[in-house]
């Protein structure tokens, strides 16, 4: 084994420097190697025995991580504050590509549009778009068009109550309402007027093919014979259409393209269907529907969108409707796209799977905390400034990127732990008897709110009984420091306090005197499961919906509060 090397003292001080610096970054998770090319970034001298100071790096990586651990990030803060101040306002080296100038933009001009499905309530994929569009918006001093595409009620039916979820949630993380609130169902008299334009100028026609014959004749790049159709027959078939004397499948409205165009795809594509399926908000009133890239190239035009943002994967619908804006002789909005953004934790959730899964009751519902929906983050207690300067930071980048949720909750931390009181919450506890023996103890101990003193105030702990909770597992040790108090030895159910200063390294746990502690109940989502931890919390100013933070544990909600338990909602750590 390799001797430690010794380091004088100016070295040793500059590795904890950027140790503790690591640390608070990270949530108490610093990394040597981090660490490491910070310090010979700035001492290019050290490199030559890179490999020696790794050891010294590594021991106090881990003491920072430990002291955040034990006591918390802000007592690694508190340590920073009084001997490296300014290396708490380090920036962290990440790339930001931030929102890209939006081309041939004219200020107080620019008109975007965020169009949802309303099968459901929005999910965290779902911010993207609502915070970039508002985002130009506000840039720009444009319009954000919030469009409800409700045309499909067979596939992805719409839910009744969703229009006015999704309102909430667009309000929620923007701060304010949409511009201007449209519903596709409501405006089916002029996606139909527009079908019927199209029939009669004979860029589009009424096909009777089947979906398969169609298919092999589109591949080979041969016209089916609808096509060859005058417009007056067409219009006769149309007729039927409308009038339901047509069943779902016999006839499709199709746009007239290049059949030799290279993708298959945009040869002559459908733009409306038969559709007798029920709608919740219009009823059985129509026959046929638009599909989605007709019903939204035509209602962009209407509102006089002039940029859309979207994901690369709806490259071919711009592409689609590209033609039929040619046909119509309008002029196509300008165009950005973004790649996917997989989030690791919630895997493939889709608005229908979730819903399948709630109507099978493996989930409480649309604000389930094991969901990616803004209903179940928010009443998880995430900021909505928080996931928005997420999403501005990721920017518009066509790479399809895959990250964790803990990116996001290290947004959500630097916005809300400035506004967090501590409280402490002892899991499965265990009461034990503090003896004094002949130590003169204080009746109260006196505990900021705030390590850094961000929250005016104090806790105020009435420790006259001596009657203390401590976590099991923590009295397994033989001497434990109890966090702000005492040095104590364990005996059975009985704790002899030794000295109220700190003598040695022995473990600091943390405790709660019984005179105000309440039982707790703290639900953890973890992945598909519910984790439920019960213990004791810090019965002090407990109010319902704040956020604290539980040292040692994470950040919680506080859903409820009655006289016999308090129920909490895990956050993040």
């Amino acid at each position: 084994m390799t001797e430690a090397a010794e380091w004088d003292s100016e070295i040793e001080n500059i590795v904890r420097k950027y140790a503790l610096q690591n640390a608070v970054e990270y949530n108490g998770a610093g990394q040597s190697g981090s660490v490491l090319g910070r310090i010979l970034g700035e001492r290019s001298d050290l490199r030559s025995r890179a490999r020696e100071l790794r050891q010294l790096v590594d021991i106090e990586v881990e003491n920072a991580n430990n002291l955040a651990k034990n006591e918390g990030i802000g007592a690694v803060r508190g340590i920073l504050e009084n001997t490296n101040p300014e290396a708490l306002n380090r920036q962290k080296q990440i790339k930001r590509t931030g929102l890209k100038d939006l081309s041939n933009a004219v200020s107080g001009k620019v008109i975007l549009r965020f169009a949802p499905n309303p099968n459901g309530p929005l999910t965290l994929g779902h911010a993207r778009g609502v915070t970039i569009n508002s985002e130009y918006a506000k840039i720009y001093d444009g319009k954000v068009v919030l469009r409800f595409d409700d045309t499909d009620s067979k596939v992805k039916p719409p839910i009744k109550e969703a229009y006015s979820w999704i309102e909430e949630d667009y309000k929620w993380l923007t701060g304010k309402n949409p511009d201007i609130i449209v519903r596709a169902s409501e405006r089916m008299e002029i996606y139909l007027s527009y079908a019927v334009k199209m029939l009669d100028e004979g860029f589009g026609y009424v096909c009777k093919c089947s979906a398969e014959n169609f298919k092999k004749l589109r591949d080979n790049s041969k016209e089916c014979r609808c096509r060859k159709k005058e417009s007056k027959e067409n219009l006769s078939d149309w007729n039927e259409m409308v009038n339901g004397k047509l069943t779902e499948g016999m006839a499709v409205v199709r746009v007239k393209t290049d059949m030799n165009l290279p993708n298959p795809a945009l040869r002559d594509w459908p733009a409306l269907r038969i559709q007798h399926s029920h709608h919740p908000m219009v009823g059985d009133k129509y026959k046929v529907w638009p599909l989605l890239d007709f019903q939204s190239a035509i209602e962009d035009h209407e509102q006089g969108v002039t940029h859309i943002i979207r994901g690369k994967d709806l490259m071919d619908s711009t592409r689609k409707q590209t033609l039929l804006y040619n046909h119509f002789g309008w002029e196509y909005p300008e165009t950005m796209y973004w790649g996917r953004v997989k989030i690791h934790e919630f895997g493939s959730f889709s608005t229908s799977g979730m819903r399948k899964e709630i109507e099978n009751k493996n989930y409480s519902g649309w604000d389930d905390p094991r969901l990616p929906t803004l209903r179940a983050l928010r009443r998880r207690g995430f900021d909505s400034d928080a996931m928005k300067d997420f999403w501005i930071d990721l920017g518009l980048t066509q790479k399809d990127i895959s990250v964790s949720l803990q990116t996001i909750e290290s947004f959500n931390s630097s916005k809300i732990d400035s506004k967090c009181e501590r409280r402490v919450f002892v899991r499965n506890p265990k009461k034990i008897i503090l003896n004094a023996n002949n130590i003169e103890i204080p009746k109260k101990l006196i505990l900021n709110k705030h390590p850094l003193n961000k929250i005016e105030g104090n806790r105020e702990w009435n420790i006259e009984d001596l009657e203390i909770y401590v976590e099991a597992k923590d009295l397994e040790k033989k001497e434990i420091r109890l966090k702000d108090f005492a040095d104590i030895e364990v005996r059975k159910s009985d704790g002899i306090i030794q000295s109220l200063d700190r003598n040695d390294k022995r473990s600091i746990v943390h405790w709660i005197p019984k005179s105000i502690s309440k039982k707790a109940i703290l639900t953890i989502p973890n992945g598909n499961e519910i984790i439920i931890q019960e213990g004791v919390i810090e019965d002090i100013q407990i109010m319902k919906n704040n956020i604290v933070q539980l040292e040692r544990v994470g950040y919680a909600k506080i859903e409820s509060i009655d006289d016999d338990i308090i129920k909490l909602l895990w956050l993040h750590g």
